[in-house]
């Protein structure tokens, strides 16, 4: 198969990015990453051309440009790994997978990916409704991890990926992971594949 020209759009400090960087990484894809900041993204050019909502990532791929981080990471694992565990064929397996794809859409983006926003960018939104959604996750995967190495099967799957990038950050957020071994061994897990590229840390805020 002829790779086409890859491009992936996003931020070094985005997890959304991120998840798809570690992917893009995985397979052994070779890729350009551009950079596009929020002053980027409110272009005319960048809504036209690469997504009109001005959200990152987006992935060139050839001709296609494609947006949000969940769909790219299916459309690469579909795309250059079919027969990869990433995202299994089989129907109980990825519906496991989706449910995790899923969560880090709601769950992880409300809770600690919000409170980092919050803490790190200023970003206008409830702080303690962003830490008691982060606690009622966190509690959810400390109980689920408790018993199992990855998110979704015995191995790495976009469950895990898609997860990672904000959890492993959340005291970033004032969250802190103390309470929660379980989830602090499955970040070390993580962090342990051969293809990990860490996000540059920013720093722990100081509560009063």
């Amino acid at each position: 198969m002829t790779q086409a020209k890859i491009t992936l759009h996003g931020t070094a400090l985005s997890g959304h990015t991120h998840r798809v960087e570690l992917l893009l990484r995985a397979l052994g894809l070779d890729f350009d990453f551009v950079p596009a900041p929020a002053e980027v993204r409110r272009t005319e050019a960048f809504r036209t051309t690469l997504n009109p909502l001005g959200q990152i990532p987006v992935l060139q791929d050839g001709d296609l440009a494609l947006a949000d981080s969940n769909a790219i990471m299916v459309y690469l694992a579909k795309r250059y790994a079919p027969q990869s565990d990433w995202f299994p064929a089989d129907p109980v397996a990825a519906a496991q997978v989706q449910r995790w794809l899923s969560i880090a859409a709601g769950e992880v983006m409300h809770g600690p990916s919000i409170a980092r926003m919050i803490a790190q960018f200023g970003f206008p939104d409830d702080p303690a409704r962003a830490e008691r959604i982060a606690a009622r996750l966190l509690a959810f995967m400390e109980a689920h991890l408790a018993s199992r190495s990855y998110l979704a099967a015995e191995h790495p799957t976009l469950a895990d990926l898609a997860c990672y990038s904000y959890v492993a950050h959340a005291p970033e957020g004032g969250i802190p992971l103390d309470p929660y071994p379980a989830v602090r061994a499955w970040i070390a897990r993580i962090e342990a594949l051969p293809f990990f590229k860490p996000i540059p840390p920013s720093p722990i805020p100081v509560k009063g």
